[in-house]
């Protein structure tokens, strides 16, 4: 399947939408960092997908004191792939996830 040939100004269009929706998604890391938000307030929210489509290593990873090898530990004991998103979790997962963050 070919790829659609855009125009300069659609092409723009469609790079301007991508920019906002990452700097969204970096704002919603900044604040569970910052401890404005929980991941439980992210999981309620999975169905938006500005929320949904974060992957949960990033989201395991903006928490304060987890970095690259304790989020990929925590996945790995839970059960979860580390490329899977939000929206993706099952109920078992998501409520796995939040008891072994407590």
């Amino acid at each position: 399947m070919a790829l659609p040939q855009l125009s300069p100004e659609e092409r723009k269009h469609f790079l301007e939408q991508a920019a906002k929706v990452r700097t969204a998604r970096a704002k919603i890391l900044a604040d569970l960092k910052a401890g404005g938000l929980t991941v439980a307030d992210v999981l309620a929210k999975a169905d938006d997908d500005l929320y949904g489509k974060i992957k949960v290593l990033a989201l395991i990873k903006a928490l304060p004191g987890y970095g690259k090898a304790k989020a990929e530990a925590l996945l790995d004991e839970i059960g979860i792939s580390e490329k899977r998103r939000v929206k993706g979790l099952g109920k078992n997962q998501a409520a796995a996830l939040l008891e072994s963050l407590k």
